[in-house]
């Protein structure tokens, strides 16, 4: 039982459903594409990512000095889940104004949102 609680705690804030939403939409998203498209500080987002990761629904992986979050591949018990969490929020229009906003972040390169985030200094312009 203590698996689904903290899946269902997991899930019950808007911004976290906001983040696995866009990973269904997008196989892969790094943590500066999460950052933009919550539009809240780092800190705030990794704390989201952070429980998400906890409760078993998002994995993650480093590359360089990204951060790259998707949906748990092993998701077992959580496949109908996140299944029906899916359909649920294809009938948002919140969820759809998302996926048009993200459509826009994915085409950036994580530098450029990353300059815009935290400034010059994190990714000089070669």
């Amino acid at each position: 039982m203590k698996i689904l609680t903290t899946a269902f705690k997991a899930l019950s804030d808007r911004n976290r459903l906001r983040v696995m939403f866009a990973l269904m939409k997008s196989k892969e998203l790094c943590a500066c594409q999460i950052i933009e498209l919550l539009q809240v500080t780092g800190a705030t987002a990794s704390r989201h990512l952070s429980v998400l990761v906890s409760a078993g629904l998002i994995e993650s992986r480093k590359d360089g000095r990204w951060m790259y979050y998707r949906v748990c591949q092993k998701q077992g018990d959580f496949k109908v889940l996140i299944k029906w969490i899916e359909s649920q929020l294809n009938n948002s229009q919140e969820a759809m104004a998302d996926a048009k906003i993200l459509e826009k972040i994915i085409h950036k390169k994580p530098e450029e949102l990353c300059r815009k985030q935290r400034g010059e200094k994190c990714c000089p312009k070669k």
